[in-house]
């Protein structure tokens, strides 16, 4: 198959070149803005690299008259540009591989939705979480509950911290009309993932909300969830650690810290066989985060994480 990427220099590129190369592709074109892309040199050394757009198009447009036109079109650029970019693979009779979150809003997937149609081509999500081992073993284990006890309700205290400096303020992921903040921008598949395996949400409420932190309640059909989520590592409880992630459920702790290496290559190789996620497997969790970009903040009410009273 061949690929194409759009933003190879970014932090989540190097995932896609190597789940590329694992699943035995090949990249013949990349763009970026930048040209910091000595990366290229450990996958695909032989990639055409474009800095403008203009001359990306134009070199995809000629592959395709020429019936050698890609087969897919992986999209990591900034968040806020991933349904431009989608469009523009649709348009060029390429498939679409885009990171998360696919878009910022769920009108953005009805018009891509009809794309698809006109086009006779698909947009894939990478929510990797739902390939985690630990996490389709609490699927299965949930399944099994709820099967003995529909009714049954699971709280869920949610947390994930993971350190960034004074870059991301200045980067496009500090600007909330891009990234969409912190809950898009590094909560989204962890919104996806708990909504994937307790149901729909029926109560969004967000207590705290700022530029490094944000924390709420999601209530799903079958869970309540307390969620935390933090750039911010004086939040951190060992101050020599730079991530932490924390699920408990009923206070039992799910651990899922491992096993994020390959979930790239995982989800590329189900695309390749027909099993990837769509347009319609992202809208629950595009929706949850719509909403608590969109929501005011209450404060320390009702049922909030533990860590908001360090805030």
């Amino acid at each position: 198959m061949k690929f194409g990427i759009i933003g190879v220099g970014g932090y989540v590129a190097p995932r896609h070149l190597k789940a590329i190369k694992d699943t035995g592709n090949t990249l013949m074109c990349a763009l970026d803005p930048r040209d910091s892309v000595g990366i290229l040199d450990s996958y695909f050394p032989q990639a055409d690299f474009f800095t403008e757009f203009e001359r990306f198009d134009r070199h995809i447009d000629k592959l395709k008259r020429k019936n050698e036109g890609l087969d897919y079109i992986c999209i990591c650029s900034p968040n806020y540009l991933h349904d431009s970019h989608i469009r523009f693979a649709l348009r060029s009779s390429s498939n679409a591989i885009c990171e998360k979150p696919l878009v910022l809003n769920t009108w953005n997937i009805d018009g891509l939705e009809e794309l698809e149609k006109e086009s006779g081509k698909k947009v894939y999500n990478i929510l990797q979480l739902r390939l985690h081992p630990s996490i389709i073993a609490l699927k299965e284990k949930i399944q099994k509950e709820l099967h003995q006890n529909p009714d049954k309700i699971y709280d869920i205290t949610l947390t994930y911290i993971t350190s960034r400096g004074k870059w991301y303020f200045a980067s496009w992921k500090g600007d909330v009309s891009k990234s969409g903040g912190i809950a898009t921008n590094i909560g989204v598949h962890f919104f996806d993932m708990v909504s994937y395996v307790f149901g729909n949400p029926q109560k969004n409420i967000v207590h705290i909300s700022r530029p490094d932190c944000m924390s709420g309640y999601l209530e799903l059909k079958n869970a309540r969830v307390k969620w935390f989520l933090s750039i911010n590592q004086d939040h951190l409880e060992k101050k020599d650690k730079r991530t932490h992630r924390s699920m408990l459920i009923n206070n039992q702790e799910i651990e899922f810290s491992e096993g994020f290496t390959d979930l790239h290559t995982l989800s590329y190789k189900h695309i390749l066989n027909g099993k990837g996620f769509a347009l319609e497997d992202a809208r629950r969790s595009i929706q949850i985060v719509h909403d608590i970009r969109n929501t005011n903040p209450i404060g320390t009410i009702g049922e909030y994480h533990p860590l908001c009273k360090i805030i």
